[in-house]
């Protein structure tokens, strides 16, 4: 099975990131435009958190809090579980499937490098047997 530097050099290293004084209601726009399902928060470049659309759901939604006064800050999952660039696919279904994540930034050496989610480890465990399964029908039909 593969890595997570596989998926990252298929999807490439693009990440969106906000500082956490935005305001949630920025954040959840930009979100919307770049149609994405989490953002990871960033002061300095240093992950501080991340913030995803379940946290919009229910740490502010289900408080009663706005949107348009309320800090990202106060709603993020601070240190956020990551994983390095050779950390095995599986490793990261494990995790994701044990943690009950779906967004896993991806560290080296302490820096920020990219971000995978559940579904680009789907898509790479599909293409992966897709591979494996043209691999035997050409072994067959020798």
């Amino acid at each position: 099975m593969g890595k997570v530097k596989d998926i990252l050099r298929t999807k490439g290293n693009k990440v969106y990131s906000v500082e956490p004084s935005i305001m949630v209601y920025e954040a959840i726009a930009l979100m919307c435009e770049k149609n994405i399902g989490g953002l990871l928060i960033l002061q300095n470049d240093k992950l501080e958190g991340i913030f995803t659309e379940r946290d919009y759901a229910r740490k502010l939604i289900l408080k009663g809090k706005s949107s348009k006064n309320t800090p990202i800050s106060e709603l993020m999952t601070r240190n956020p579980i990551t994983v390095l660039p050779e950390t095995s696919i599986e490793d990261c279904m494990d995790l994701m499937t044990g943690k009950f994540i779906r967004h896993l930034p991806v560290v080296e050496e302490g820096r920020l490098v990219g971000l995978i989610s559940i579904g680009d480890v789907v898509k790479h465990i599909i293409e992966e047997q897709k591979d494996i399964i043209e691999h035997l029908e050409n072994y067959i039909s020798r």
